[in-house]
């Protein structure tokens, strides 16, 4: 392109004799026959010029060269020839120079046009979209694995008549503790220490406002149920809790749960039996068995540990000729604490713990998931790495 620039730059402002840059009496004409010849030879050099290929840089360049009012051909042909010319010759000169003047505005600006075109068609030919092209694929969301693990669950008891409720993550130490028949000095409470909020003093800065603490359990909506509805009652809770523990591989200061109660007259610890196992096999398949150990826990009476057969190792305690590393040779895995309601609990929300009994358990969705699905640290649960959750689309 610098190549034909330049060409066309020195054949515009000059020729083998320079001829716009002398007089007509240097150039010996002194005919109006003369005067047509001269103008029709630097009619055909610039109809030579402007037939080139140009881009637009190419196109400025040769107008300026014919048109420029310092050095264009224009300019020099006044000044040179028109001028300078005798009486006789002015005329003439006058209506070729004006001739030109009109055949150079006219086919430089059909020029234009046509660089302008071509560059437009350039453009949309290199910006042209592909139809035909298989278009950007963009990877959709899923369920994060907890959030899969909750769905799951809650399908299941869904099937068997429960209902989904839940409730604030922010608790009164009432329903928290005392109405779950845990008293303030309970020793229970410390297994179960929780983050309490820093509240404002109360307007009337006579009495303490209400302490509030983040929940450490989902049972709290069991409570809040029983005082809103007669029996029966079947619904489980899912949801986040929190405890000051540690984190390590197996605990985290939040994580989620599930709690389920079933509250009518004449249920019994075989029912209760039912519905867990019932669960179990629907979560982990129909060849896991189950046990009961006996336990205790403050708002259940009897309360057991609830055990299955390690799904890893098929309830041997072997892998491969090796002890199980997830049931460390024991050939059952701790699932989940539960037990009948205490009827001390019943007192706290009116019921009459003569003519009701129910059950009561909670699940822990992380340890869940964790056992399913070959997981060996909860803390993957919170940190987002992509490269863990694509690997549950």
């Amino acid at each position: 392109m610098l190549r034909s620039i330049s060409a066309t730059s020195t054949d515009a402002m000059s020729s083998s004799d320079n001829k716009p840059e002398r007089t007509l009496a240097d150039l010996g004409v002194t005919q109006p026959d003369q005067v047509l010849s001269l103008f029709a030879e630097v009619r055909a050099r610039f109809d030579g010029q402007v037939s080139r290929p140009l881009d637009h840089p190419g196109w400025e360049i040769l107008r300026q060269s014919w048109l420029g009012r310092k050095s264009g051909v224009l300019m020099l042909i006044a000044e040179h020839w028109l001028k300078p010319a005798a009486p006789d010759l002015k005329r003439s000169v006058g209506q070729e120079l004006n001739k030109l003047k009109a055949h150079l505005e006219t086919t430089l600006e059909e020029r234009r046009l046509d660089v302008e075109s071509l560059a437009d068609h350039a453009a949309s030919i290199r910006d042209r979209v592909d139809l035909s092209l298989p278009g950007v694929t963009r990877r959709s969301g899923s369920h994060h694995l907890i959030r899969r693990v909750f769905q799951e669950i809650e399908d299941i008891f869904f099937s068997i008549g429960f209902s989904v409720v839940e409730g604030p993550e922010i608790e009164t130490p009432y329903y928290n503790f005392e109405a779950l028949n845990i008293p303030e000095f309970h020793p229970v409470r410390d297994d179960m220490d929780t983050f309490y909020l820093e509240l404002p003093p109360s307007p009337d800065k006579k009495t303490a406002p209400t302490p509030l603490l983040l929940r450490t359990h989902t049972s709290p909506m069991q409570i809040r149920t029983m005082e809103k509805q007669k029996p029966p009652v079947r619904v489980i809770v899912p949801g986040k809790v929190y405890r000051r523990d540690n984190p390590d591989a197996t605990h985290s200061f939040a994580f989620h749960q599930i709690e389920g109660l079933a509250v009518d007259t004449d249920i019994t610890f075989c029912d209760f039996t039912g519905t867990i196992e019932y669960f179990v096999q629907q979560f982990f398949g129909p060849s896991v068995k189950t046990r009961f150990r006996p336990s205790y826990f403050p708002f259940t009476e009897p309360s057991v540990e609830f055990d299955v057969s390690c799904p890893f190792c098929g309830g041997t305690g072997a892998s491969n000729g090796n002890t199980c590393s997830k049931c460390k040779g024991a050939a059952w895995i701790e699932l989940f604490g539960a037990g009948m309601v205490d009827p001390a609990v019943y007192g706290f929300v009116n019921y009459d713990a003569k003519k009701v009994s129910g059950f009561a358990f909670g699940i822990g969705i992380d340890r869940l998931a964790m056992l399913k699905y070959g997981i060996d640290d909860i803390q993957i649960f919170f940190q987002n790495d992509v490269r863990f959750l694509r690997q549950f689309p």
